[in-house]
């Protein structure tokens, strides 16, 4: 039985995002092993077949002793499982987990699912961090891109130039996400889905809530997501004022997004291929985000929702009322246009075909 490892730095991405790949490799008969911190859903990886190694990660951290002690833990697992290939997702598996491959001598395929807000700015770090991708995926057989800025970047900066290849984000299960009936009601209801940080665009979102609840009346702001920074005293305080909805993290979106009018994803963190838009627009729900890689691929700006300026308040101000005047007809037909989008370009099945193509060619 061949053996495969999984690198990841999150429990809930991978069900969200890899578990048909998953379970597709357990079929073709892998033995499948999944290094995850120990969060909520290891259980759910033992129930499908996998190996679970819990593995000490620290996602945003930059201490370079844990760091190292990351790369040998992975180097360690690699020499006791000895693994016919492995796959990368996330910054620090990327890099890390690159580097005990290449240590070891064993054919690895790394994710883009995006480089990280550190590698944009033009500083010491980020010049690092390049050098580090660029050793670190040296010895990749294939380094899949979620957006072509993303790959452009590489390309520029000489790192695995020629195993590069584009797919289209991590797709979306058009089965599970399933178009909805769009909601017929007096009130209209955005949502946030996404974790709570700075660069998501959390500010810009609870200030338009401020804003738009000020201005109209029967108008719903929510949120669903991980808190990742300092926003849980802020949240707490907004919502007893009625102003948004709070509802923690949730390992299922669906009915968040089935309930929305629209989802708005200010965000102007570096993505691969945003999940949250590609996950609405495939339910039939309009979607409102901004001008950047891995959003704006998403969105036909005017037909599937709007496209605003990172960072801009006004642009996300004017979007939002342009989306509240109009009528229920035109807000169900951006829906259904945007699902007809995601069913001919972000099909989940043109991702793990691609995975699959290239695990047999090593």
């Amino acid at each position: 039985m061949k053996k495969i490892i999984i690198l990841s730095n999150s429990n809930s991405g991978l069900i969200s995002f890899r578990q048909e790949l998953i379970e597709q490799l357990i079929k073709d008969k892998y033995k499948v092993y999944i290094s995850v911190p120990d969060e909520e859903g290891i259980d759910f990886f033992e129930k499908m077949g996998c190996i679970v190694i819990k593995t000490r990660l620290n996602r945003r951290g930059t201490n370079p002793i844990k760091d190292f002690n990351l790369l040998r833990f992975y180097i360690k697992i690699i020499k006791n499982i000895k693994p016919d290939v492995i796959l990368t997702y996330t910054i620090k598996p990327n890099i890390y987990g690159g580097l005990a491959c290449k240590i070891k001598k064993i054919p690895y395929i790394v994710n883009i699912t995006g480089l990280g807000t550190a590698i944009e700015k033009n500083n010491l770090l980020s010049k690092i961090l390049i050098q580090m991708y660029r050793i670190a995926l040296k010895n990749a057989k294939c380094v899949f891109c979620q957006n072509l800025e993303n790959m452009e970047f590489l390309k520029k900066n000489k790192i695995a130039v020629d195993e590069l290849k584009l797919i289209p984000g991590s797709g979306v299960n058009l089965s599970k996400f399933e178009q909805k009936k769009y909601p017929q009601n007096d009130k209209t209801e955005f949502i946030f889905i996404g974790r709570i940080m700075k660069e998501k665009g959390i500010e810009q979102y609870l200030e338009i809530a401020k804003y738009i609840t000020s201005k109209y009346d029967n108008i719903i702001f929510n949120i669903v997501g991980r808190c990742e920074e300092d926003y849980k005293n802020i949240l707490s305080s907004l919502q007893e004022e009625n102003i948004i909805n709070y509802y923690g993290e949730q390992m299922d979106v669906r009915p968040f997004i089935e309930k929305s009018h629209c989802t708005i994803h200010p965000s102007y963190y570096p993505e691969g291929m945003s999940n949250v838009l590609l996950e609405s627009a495939a339910t039939g729900r309009p979607v409102i985000t901004t001008d950047r890689p891995g959003c704006r691929e998403i969105v036909e700006n005017g037909k599937t929702g709007f496209i605003v300026k990172p960072k801009d308040i006004e642009s996300l101000k004017e979007a939002v009322e342009k989306f509240i005047n109009l009528s229920y007809n035109e807000k169900v037909q951006m829906g259904v246009e945007g699902r007809k989008k995601v069913e001919k370009e972000f099909d989940r099945n043109i991702v793990i075909d691609a995975y699959l193509k290239e695990i047999k060619n090593i």
